[in-house]
């Protein structure tokens, strides 16, 4: 199928079927954060004029030039925005009109205000405080800075004190879809996956979607991530895992389960996605890099073109609109090129408009690709 026509049949499926979404809730947990998103001052021309350092290479200079010495960079605020893989999903979500609960760190006794508008939207349950995210965004990337104390609130104890078991079974079996993700920073995820494998699981009356998230696994221990995959494989007992990464978390679950790094390429990513799926024995393992997405399935294996902007209005969060279009779409038993194309139109429209799309507006998207 070229891509226009791809486009065509992923529009045509989220019109036909984007009735049934009211009727899908989602679950999604377990981290939060406040983003503030910043760009870096290159030179400064008057007090509201200036240009801004466009890559990650150039900045990297500016601060190796300065080793032994010092520097000032000056930051400047774009926007302070709800954050974290789990917020930034479900608000996506929530947009494209699945009934969303939250389970999550967004605020104790109150909740934050950056999190205000999604919680009028969503049934929110919060933990705990959330996490603090600068994030400094560049034409080629984001480095990321965060301030994490608050996550070792994420663990089994505090997630039954504010959810008692029996709620917590009937959240599962009522939601269409269930999202855990951020295992990375959550320190407390591994036992949670041990906990609802016991207690929760066994409980879920029919096979419903269950979708991972890693998030960038690099500073965990090798052990501890083939302990985490060997878990969220044990899911597929009970539900329909999709495992969600992006290139590098892709090669670095393939290195834990023996497999060489794959190319930057539509035909080797996919064959590395068929390669842990076909190890874990799970539904679903989707990858995404920048520019395309690829995946496996039982039926196969596809690879789709992501819309490119050479511009973007923002990118963090992109990867988490991604997953949240993905999972739309296999919520609408949409096919796995249908789903991957409505994966990166999702991440498409939100680079170039900062905005969750809804299924008007990601028909229309579809429509002009």
């Amino acid at each position: 199928m070229s891509n226009a026509s791809l486009a065509a049949a992923a529009a045509d499926l989220l019109s036909s079927r984007a009735d049934s979404l009211p009727k899908s809730p989602s679950l999604v947990g377990l981290d939060g954060f406040v983003d503030t998103i910043l760009h870096v001052v290159a030179t400064r021309e008057s007090a509201e004029k200036y240009t801004r350092l466009e890559s990650m290479a150039e900045f990297g200079g500016k601060i190796a030039a300065a080793a032994g010495l010092s520097a000032n960079f000056e930051m400047v605020q774009q926007m302070v925005k709800l954050g974290g893989n789990g917020p930034i999903m479900a608000n996506a979500l929530d947009a494209y009109g699945t009934p969303v609960t939250y389970v999550g760190i967004l605020g104790a006794p109150n909740i934050h205000p950056v999190f205000a508008d999604f919680a009028a939207r969503a049934n929110v349950i919060s933990l705990a405080e959330p996490g603090y995210t600068d994030a400094i965004e560049f034409d080629d990337g984001k480095l990321m800075f965060g301030k994490h104390i608050s996550l070792r609130d994420v663990n089994w104890e505090n997630l039954l004190g504010h959810i008692p078991l029996e709620r917590l079974v009937k959240l599962f079996n009522d939601s269409s879809l269930i999202a855990l993700v951020n295992w990375t920073m959550l320190t407390g995820m591994t036992r949670i996956f041990e906990e609802l494998l016991k207690k929760v699981m066994p409980l879920v009356t029919e096979p419903r979607w269950i979708f991972f998230d890693l998030a960038d696994p690099a500073k965990r221990t090798r052990e501890d991530i083939a302990k985490a995959v060997d878990l969220i494989a044990k899911f597929q007992k009970h539900a329909k895992v999709i495992l969600g990464l992006n290139l590098q978390e892709g090669r670095q679950i393939g290195e834990v389960l023996g497999f060489p790094p794959c190319e930057e390429t539509h035909e080797a990513v996919a064959a590395h996605a068929a390669k842990i799926r076909e190890k874990l024995g799970v539904e679903t393992v989707v990858i995404h890099p920048v520019s395309f997405a690829a995946a496996a399935d039982s039926t196969g294996t596809s690879a789709v073109q992501g819309p490119f902007i050479e511009k973007p209005k923002i990118t963090t969060g992109a990867g988490d609109h991604f997953n949240a279009g993905f999972c739309i779409a296999r919520m609408l038993e949409a096919p796995l090129d249908v789903s991957l194309q409505i994966g990166v139109g999702t991440s498409g429209f939100y680079v170039r408009t900062a905005k969750s799309p809804t299924v008007e507006d990601m028909v229309s998207f579809l429509r002009t690709l």
